[in-house]
């Protein structure tokens, strides 16, 4: 039971906390992790950028490597974080209940191994996240019977909406500074929907590392996450002793669609101040991006390297065995009887990949159905391009529009060890929007980003020495987005929109990887308290 916006209500919590307590570890350490399933909701943990070597049954998302668990079932997660350093987080995976269920995961370096930028003074997790007022799972299913779900209510900063909105001024989130010192901040966009943009008030952040990857210093007044993303950024404060507000808004890149024009605030607050100066009575507000600056966006995303150095060295594939090109996007599907659709025409919102809306399996996880052999769960036949190419980025293609695309449950195959480019283009069909694209199971390599239409000619632009390293990508609205990875990682994995109604209504996929040569290349097997459907 918590109160927000001026009412209470039940939510479902890790632990009865929002946000669930935080994990915390060194690279290289092995975590065992039980969860129990208490509520009437199936239910099962991803723990979003861990790699998950050989161990896929660990990974989380429900129908794709495990069968969710039900009300009073538990179910022992054992791996081991390797080769990551930074922030990532955890969340549900299944249904929308992440929009309360999640926390951060902090991986400290090896112990031998120092931070490759100054110390700070002390850290905080950040947690971006969206409220809302009505149960969540209703709205998930308005939205499937309807199209477009109803936004949230506001958004949070470590589960506080903060004194922007007028019935939470006194639940907002303090971080206290003491003057010269240096703050490392590990922010986490946990938002079911919505892209954001985070500021502090008259300071400057230097972003050292992005999705558990460190990056060389870049400096900047805003920064982007998509849901899905997390960045650690330092900050000093060397400011006049005085409040700041901290600020989350919305980066809305789709066009007519509604969201909500509100800022989740917390407050930086100087101590060992004068606490009666007028200065201490009401924050300064940062000066943030329009909604719909996709420019900012994208010159933000594309500005971020690899730090590549020589402790942390990276290894970008140079040749590509297996490529694909991804068009990603809305549509349009016809209104089921009797239903007050949302959609354009009385029409319904779907979504795909290469016009093939993904259907999740219920019988069996297909990472078991896979392990098995068990025929019929999938199929794979996933095209590895348009089967019919079009002008993906034309506004006028008005005869797209009614184009419902076909429903499967079918994947990538991939032979491990292969070097493989993806190129995701973002299409018109139903409206630009900047779509956070996640893989499970791996880091890759961003090579490059533009607007319109991609064609070959682009690769010659391509960062091939200190592309940084990503689990999550937003793909531009009106344009496309270029990933490079060496298939080292038997398994499935899924890959799909990180923007929770887009992933309900089709935008993702999976790739299944095969094993290599000997055990060491080769998935290992279930455990013996494996969840079954």
């Amino acid at each position: 039971m918590v109160r927000r916006l001026g009412r209470t209500k039940n939510i479902i919590t890790v632990n009865g906390e929002l946000p669930g307590p935080t994990i915390y570890a060194n690279d290289g350490d092995r975590l065992l992790i039980t969860v129990r399933n208490t509520v009437k909701y199936k239910m099962s943990i991803h723990w979003h950028g861990i790699r998950q070597f050989r161990s896929p049954w660990f990974d989380g998302p429900a129908y794709v490597t495990q069968c969710p668990l039900k009300q009073g079932q538990s179910f022992l997660y054992n791996f081991t974080v390797d080769s990551h350093m930074g922030t990532l987080f955890w969340h549900a995976h299944i249904l929308w209940l992440r929009a309360t269920v999640y926390g951060a995961i902090v991986i400290y370096p090896r112990r031998t191994m120092p931070y490759p930028f100054k110390s700070p003074y002390e850290e905080q997790v950040v947690i971006l996240g969206e409220w809302w007022n009505n149960d969540i799972q209703a709205i998930e299913e308005d939205a499937l019977r309807h199209g477009a779900p109803n936004q949230s209510d506001a958004y949070t900063i470590n589960g506080f909406p903060g004194p922007s909105y007028k019935e939470s001024e006194a639940q907002v989130y303090t971080l206290n500074a003491i003057t010269g010192k240096r703050y490392l901040l590990r922010l986490v966009n946990a938002a079911l929907n919505m892209e954001l943009f985070f500021s502090i008030a008259n300071h400057s952040m230097t972003v050292v590392e992005v999705d558990a990857e460190y990056t060389k210093p870049y400096i900047t007044d805003t920064i982007l996450l998509t849901p899905g993303q997390t960045t650690n950024v330092v900050i000093t404060a060397d400011q006049p002793c005085a409040r700041y507000f901290m600020s989350a808004v919305p980066y809305m890149s789709a066009q007519h669609v509604p969201y909500t024009p509100t800022a989740a605030t917390a407050v930086l607050e100087y101590i060992a101040c004068d606490m009666k100066s007028s200065t201490f009575a009401t924050p300064e507000t940062p000066i943030q991006p329009f909604f719909n600056d996709t420019s900012y966006a994208t010159r933000f995303s594309g500005s971020l390297r690899s730090l590549a150095s020589s402790q942390h060295k990276i290894d970008v594939p140079q040749t590509v065995d297996k490529e694909f090109l991804f068009a990603i996007g809305l549509g349009i599907k016809p209104c089921s009887p009797g239903s007050a659709c949302r959609a354009p025409d009385n029409g319904n919102f779907t979504a795909s990949i290469n016009n093939v809306s993904f259907a999740l399996p219920t019988k069996m996880s297909l990472m078991e159905a896979y392990y098995r052999n068990v025929p019929g769960i999938y199929s794979t036949d996933f095209p590895v391009a348009p089967v019919n190419p079009f002008d993906y980025t034309d506004q006028g293609s008005g005869s797209l529009k009614n184009v419902a695309p076909q429903v499967g449950t079918r994947i990538s195959v991939i032979p491990y060890g292969s070097n493989v480019q993806i190129v995701f283009q973002n299409t018109y069909i139903a409206g630009f929007e900047n779509h956070p694209i996640h893989l499970h199971g791996y880091n890759f390599y961003v090579l490059g980003y533009g607007f319109g239409n991609y064609d070959v000619s682009k690769s010659s632009h391509f960062n091939l020495v200190d592309p940084p390293l990503r689990n999550t990508i937003g793909v531009p609205s009106g344009g496309w987005a270029v990933i490079r990875f060496k298939a080292d990682n038997p398994g499935v994995w899924y890959m799909h929109c990180h923007l929770e109604i887009h992933t309900t209504w089709g935008l993702a996929t999976a790739i299944l990887v095969t094993n290599g040569v000997g055990p060491d290349q080769s998935i290992v097997p279930p455990p013996d308290d494996y969840p079954q459907c």
